[in-house]
């Protein structure tokens, strides 16, 4: 069985409980549906260029809607990577989003979703970059996962040990202020993989169009994991 059909498998089986990654009450709390592509023209690049005028669209769009937390972004072709020289190649600018992006304040906790251990984790401190970054290790029947919990407060890297294991539903970290978190709206950034390929504290999260296949069948669409307690359709 592909790796993509076990995590299907796993995750539809209710046996297999699943916390949400940020508190949640399915009852009450609405979601946003951010749209950060071409087609969201009140994005302005006044807006992009700075990151207080950024923070505070979309905290507005949040009380406006009477939202508890914006989402979405998964295989999504973003315009907002122009902000930063970090997502540019001489070749192709990668704009492909690979994770769900989680909106909220800052100091926000997060969850772990299942029993996992640290895999990895660093301060990615450029300029449109994760900030402090958390990789978590999972093994569900048969099935290594890793998750990616990017955009953090610098804090939730203290103590951390690779191989330190962290109980399902246990808070292990926040949502990190624009300063620590690569100068972003505060925010999570979710993405799972099958294959870290090597790398540690670090794996891409917005890849170039024309390697859309590629990273898509090693990142499977995280709603796999977040519809069980958002309600949200995975792809």
């Amino acid at each position: 069985m592909e790796p993509l059909e076990k995590l299907k498998e796993w995750a539809s089986d209710p046996e297999n409980r699943i916390s949400s990654v940020v508190s949640f009450d399915s009852s009450a709390d609405r979601l946003y549906p951010f749209d950060f592509t071409a087609g969201n023209l009140e994005l302005t690049d006044q807006i992009l260029a700075d990151t207080a005028a950024f923070s505070a669209w979309v905290t507005k769009k949040l009380e406006d809607t009477s939202s508890r937390y914006g989402i979405g972004g998964y295989n999504e072709h973003r315009t907002i990577y122009s902000r930063s020289a970090h997502f540019d190649t001489a070749e192709e600018p990668r704009r492909l989003h690979l994770g769900v992006d989680i909106w909220a304040s800052a100091g926000t906790q997060i969850f772990n979703f299942y029993d996992a251990v640290v895999h990895s984790f660093k301060n990615n401190n450029q300029f449109g970059d994760y900030g402090a970054t958390i990789i978590l290790k999972y093994e569900l029947n048969g099935l290594t996962l890793y998750a990616l919990y990017g955009h953090l407060s610098l804090a939730s890297l203290n103590g951390l040990q690779a191989g330190q294991f962290i109980a399902g539903g246990t808070p292990f970290a926040a949502f990190g202020i624009p300063a620590e978190n690569g100068n972003w709206p505060p925010h999570l950034h979710f993405q799972l993989m099958f294959d870290m390929q090597g790398k540690e504290g670090d794996y891409p999260g917005v890849c170039q169009f024309s390697n859309r296949a590629v990273y898509l069948n090693n990142c499977p669409d995280p709603g796999l994991i977040l519809n069980r307690t958002f309600n949200i359709p995975a792809e």
